[in-house]
């Protein structure tokens, strides 16, 4: 039999965690908020059911709550990564072939199973990660990844399906793309569904039919390859090897509103402790440095943002020294009397860590500043927990020591705000 793949999705995956360590919220509405609490990022089916939309802030649900005995509760990022590699690593007890498309997400290949044996082996797959994992999940099956997308979706909503659909059948594609509206479709944006509406394109199955040359000149080479999924050959294989970063990001929405440089600085530089940290987690180096701020813009108040970009003249991924870049940027762009609600730090242009290049008149100790790094690093991952200082205490003491170290030695050239 061809190589046929396969979409294992975690259900309602941060509240399915949540509930994994608290029992007794089966069976009721729940949902997860994003950073700080700013508004709902997960939902359980009973919480759907109320009603309640993705993205709702999170000061709207007070109303909901009083009529609803809904269960709210804060994002817990660290135990939802936890979880995702356990369900990750169950997955290859039967293929090495995984990809790890998203957090709650993987795509696996199969051959030589005959298509009567599809839907039991993936009730194995499922009832073993729900066994060894606790973690409930969906599994779609189809020729190519696009068919198995939809056949997860099928999965999450058919309760006969009871979480296990292969969409193998010629007969059953068919009937499948018919009822599935081109929204939908994995791949196709607000965009491409605007577009083919015009010319009333308005299912799978529509688009499936359509002539090539159009699809082409109207979608482009990525519309082409959508439509011969949908046909059954396959032109999107296995990711093994994930494409390297080229940005990265550490962000956060205040819990309450800062108004002085002080606060600004503290919260910056430990944004950029972290960034630092995910540079040298993902072995890279960055050229590129972004600080930005802004106010609550849904506020009555005045309002303000502004972000500075610093080009550094040698990549790096040297914590003490990204944050003397940032606290210039954020000296220049900080403005009194305002609330700020949000900042964060962007880092871009980022190159392989061991591919570094060197400036003529660089005086940074790079050879020291590796050594500090990587003996900074295994405190803060050491293996003994005795030896292991909480998350709050490592990021406070680092910061205060990076910030410190940033009024006495300042290489910082002048940089213009954007």
């Amino acid at each position: 039999m061809a190589v046929l793949f396969a979409l294992i999705d975690c259900n309602d995956f941060y509240v399915s965690c949540e509930r994994l360590f608290q029992p007794t919220l089966q069976g009721k509405p729940v949902v997860v908020l994003s950073n700080n609490d700013g508004c709902v990022i997960a939902r359980s089916d009973e919480a759907k059911a109320l009603g309640i939309p993705m993205g709702l802030p999170a000061f709207q649900l007070a109303a909901r709550i009083k009529e609803h005995p809904i269960e709210v509760y804060s994002s817990n990022y660290t135990l939802y990564g936890d979880l995702s590699a356990r369900v990750m690593t169950t997955l290859t007890q039967w293929t090495p072939a995984v990809e790890v498309y998203s957090i709650d997400e993987a795509f696996l290949t199969f051959s030589a199973l005959p298509r009567e044996a599809l839907t039991a082996y993936g009730q194995t797959i499922r009832t073993t990660i729900q066994q060894w994992t606790g973690m409930p999940v969906s599994i779609g099956l189809g020729a190519t990844k696009t068919l198995a997308k939809l056949a997860n979706r099928l999965a999450k909503r058919s309760a006969e399906a009871q979480g296990v659909v292969a969409l193998t059948s010629p007969r059953e594609i068919e009937a499948v793309l018919a009822q599935t509206p081109i929204e939908h479709l994995w791949g196709i944006g607000p965009g491409y569904t605007r577009r083919l509406k015009a010319h009333e394109i308005t299912t799978a199955l529509q688009l499936r039919d359509v002539n090539d040359r159009w699809i082409r000149q109207h979608l482009g080479i990525v519309g082409l390859r959508i439509v011969w999924e949908l046909r059954g050959i396959a032109c999107l294989p296995l990711e093994l090897c994930p494409p390297p970063k080229q940005s990265l990001m550490v962000s956060r929405s205040f819990g309450r509103p800062i108004t002085t440089l002080t606060e600004m600085r503290e919260a910056v530089a430990t944004y950029t402790t972290r960034a630092a940290e995910k540079l040298r987690r993902h072995q890279v180096a960055a050229r590129v440095l972004t600080v930005f701020l802004t106010t609550n813009r849904f506020a009555d108040e005045p309002q303000y943002s502004n972000s500075v970009t610093i080009p550094l003249p040698v990549a790096t991924q040297d914590t003490a020294e990204l944050i003397r870049y940032a606290l210039r940027g954020v000296e220049q762009i900080f403005r009194a009397g305002y609330r700020y609600k949000k900042a964060g730090v962007i880092l871009t242009v980022l190159v392989p860590a061991h591919q570094v290049q060197m400036h003529l008149f660089d005086d940074q100790d790079r050879e020291r500043s590796c050594q500090l790094m990587a003996a900074i690093d295994a405190i803060n991952h050491g293996s003994s927990p005795s030896l292991r200082p909480s998350a709050k205490a490592r990021h406070t003491r680092l910061k205060c020591a990076f910030a410190s170290c940033a009024h006495f030695v300042d290489h910082t050239p002048s940089v213009g705000s954007t």
